[in-house]
């Protein structure tokens, strides 16, 4: 008697939310925009597009997470040099998920609030599909967020995130990274200045 097949679960991704910054431009830290209704949601589409842990990379508004009311099961770190730049958080969510089960990472800013559960399960399910474990978001032929990591790939984005240039400098002109179309689902455009501002 044949036994029936079972699904095969998909390898554990981890979540990581970019939220360190100052939010020059904006005003604020943008983990605090619009009442932190943008670091909510990026929580919650990372988490519901099938991340497990989710992690929230803190700075400008200090170590404390109460600071930013983010739900109990996620986890939190401070990038204490969050002020040198991107790299610094994207360092700091890299290590905190090596911590993890997860052999994958989604990272995310917390400034793209468009981008939902339905874009992240795309980009997970197309870096579980190719060979490098590579792919990220593109809208309208520009490329964006998620992007997503396999884990044979986070020390040597760790060694090349300095300063602005978060894992840009890893991933230039990659060919094995998968672009995967969102046009449909979200326009990924992050927002720098508030809704309320001319520009």
């Amino acid at each position: 008697m044949a036994l029936p097949d079972r699904p095969v679960p998909a390898p554990a991704c981890a979540g990581i939310v970019l939220a360190a910054g100052a939010g020059t431009r904006y005003g604020k830290p943008k983990a605090l925009a619009e009442g932190g209704a943008w670091l909510r949601g990026a929580v919650a589409a990372l988490r519901d597009g099938g991340c497990d842990p989710v992690i929230v990379v803190l700075g400008a508004t200090g170590p404390d997470p109460a600071a930013v009311h983010l739900p109990a099961d996620v986890v939190t770190v401070w990038a204490a040099d969050w002020a040198t730049g991107l790299g610094a958080s994207v360092r700091a969510g890299l290590i905190a998920a090596a911590r993890t089960p997860a052999r994958y990472a989604a990272i995310m800013p917390v400034d793209t609030p468009d981008v939902g559960a339905a874009v992240i399960a795309r980009v997970t399910a197309a870096a579980f599909a190719a060979p490098s474990g590579l792919a990220r978001a593109v809208f309208h032929n520009t490329p964006g967020h998620p992007v997503v990591l396999a884990h044979n790939h986070w020390t040597s984005i760790c060694q090349e995130a300095v300063g602005d240039s978060g894992a840009r400098t890893y991933l230039a002109g990659r060919a094995d990274m998968v672009c995967v179309t969102c046009d449909d689902l979200a326009t990924g455009v992050d927002h720098d200045y508030p809704a309320s501002s001319a520009r």
